[in-house]
């Protein structure tokens, strides 16, 4: 590596290559030029090298969040909803329902939710174009109102994720819905009415909205395939909270009894399953020792076992998950798979772990088509990694060094936070507003561990 103003120039590994595999830093010359000619107004900038020790709370899950607030919307009175996560996407998802009407207050991690002033059913474009989640609104307005007027969703840009399996289940609960262009228009003459649903494909999002529809269609609805993520069956418990008929829930098999009226509830989310899971990764990959209190040991099962595998030492009990290492990790394969397998969101932030592993780690990505963007990052740092399709091959070297990099996503951004944190010497990450969509004030929590991480605002030079 040689010392560059700014960081350090990556220069191409003799791992890079070969095959059908491509380059990845030849694949990274997008987020260069864009680097070159935007500079960004924010950066993350992180002292590297510093063991993560202490304890550290875990905040409201963001994906069950975005959830719940969305299925709010069907109740007939107020909602009570606390726990609720400081990050971004949760802030966009509460200003999407006060653009339709809804009347909302909060109070720290507490929102109430009236929805009984809701007005419309087409959400602004832009606003609904920040997220993945609003696609929710879908199957919420369609069971509240009958009709819905909703942009093809936003959020992070990591491969097709269509909603060919959403639209398939409200047009089985009797809706008509039409596309035209990127607006999804969808209405119901009558009432939503129950229906046996298989799901082509196993899919988390569309197991929530034809779950929150159904909620208040008539008669019985069996949605088959489903999915069976923890915010699944929060989702569900939520809605039976408010008096639901939801049996199955994190089972294949969901059996919703449809309800003429919701009532009034309060419910807590649970604590973040990805949150936990990047801590995890964090304190051993800093060669740290944790004690992460207020997570759900049982989500983090598959995780374990691959850190376990690596050589890390993992301990829990109750809400408690304490890790150990010693930073003498050992190469491992992982593939990402639907709960209760290897979560895809934890993919990205264990290859910069392995980044450092002896021997050579496979990481096969199952689930998205386009989550690999991360890696031409980890090589500026010094990672030497090669993609073959959906396989990433990595192999262990002795350290990483600071760079500057981009947080091309939301987990992306996580991976480079763990790559700076593992570093020598000092890393920047642009784009760093990625990273505030899903984790609750991250700065803080990993000063609080020990670690040297700051935020520095640009000002631009017009004189230039």
């Amino acid at each position: 590596m040689s010392a560059q103003a700014g960081g350090y120039e990556a220069q191409p590994h003799p791992f890079n290559g070969g095959g059908e595999c491509r380059s990845i830093l030849s694949g990274s010359a997008g987020y260069s030029a864009s680097l070159q000619n935007e500079a960004p107004a924010e950066k993350m900038v992180i002292d590297g090298g510093y063991p993560l020790t202490g304890e550290v709370e875990i905040g409201g899950g963001k994906n069950p969040a975005l959830a719940v607030v969305a299925a709010s919307l069907l109740c007939d009175e107020t909602c009570v909803i606390e726990n609720l996560p400081y990050v971004e996407d949760v802030r966009v998802m509460i200003e999407l329902l006060e653009s339709l009407g809804v009347k909302t207050e909060r109070s720290g991690r507490t929102l109430a939710v009236d929805a009984r002033s809701i007005s419309g059913c087409a959400p602004p474009y832009e606003l609904a174009r920040k997220l993945r989640a609003s696609s929710y609104l879908i199957g919420a307005l369609l069971g509240k109102l009958g009709r819905a007027q909703v942009p093809y969703p936003g959020g992070c840009n990591i491969g097709k994720r269509g909603l060919d399996q959403h639209l398939k289940g409200m047009r089985a609960l009797g809706a008509r819905v039409d596309e035209a262009g990127d607006m999804i228009i969808a209405r119901s003459a009558r009432k939503l009415a129950g229906a046996d649903i298989y799901m082509d494909k196993i899919t988390v999002g569309g197991t929530i909205n034809v779950l929150i529809a159904a909620c208040r269609a008539q008669g019985l609805t069996v949605i088959s395939n489903a999915a069976k993520e923890p915010h699944i069956v929060e989702v569900a418990n939520f809605l039976n909270s408010m008096g639901a008929r939801i049996k199955g829930a994190g089972t294949d098999v969901i059996r919703v009894q449809g309800v003429e009226r919701l009532h009034e509830t309060s419910y807590a989310i649970i604590p973040d399953q990805i949150e936990t899971g990047t801590m995890m990764i964090a304190a051993a990959a800093t060669r740290g020792d944790v004690t992460i209190r207020g997570c759900i040991p049982t989500h983090m099962e598959a995780l374990t076992a691959k850190l376990l595998e690596a050589g890390v030492r993992v301990d829990d009990r109750d809400d408690v998950i304490r890790v150990r290492s010693n930073g003498a990790h050992r190469a491992i394969a992982i593939k990402t798979q639907v709960y209760p397998g290897f979560p895809t969101d934890l993919q990205q932030p264990m290859c910069s772990l392995l980044a450092t592993a002896r021997g050579t780690s496979t990481v096969t990505e199952s689930i998205f088509d386009d989550r690999f963007r991360h890696l031409p990052e980890l090589a500026r740092m010094g990672a030497r990694v090669r993609l073959n399709g959906s396989d990433a091959y990595i192999e262990g070297i002795p350290h990483l060094y600071g760079a500057a990099v981009t947080a091309t996503d939301l987990r992306a951004g996580a991976a480079m936070v763990v790559a700076g944190l593992m570093a020598h010497g000092v890393t920047e990450i642009a784009e760093p507003h990625y990273i505030d969509r899903g984790y609750e004030l991250i700065t803080d929590k990993l000063n609080s561990l020990g670690a040297r991480v700051r935020r520095v605002t640009e000002v631009a030079d017009d004189s230039l």
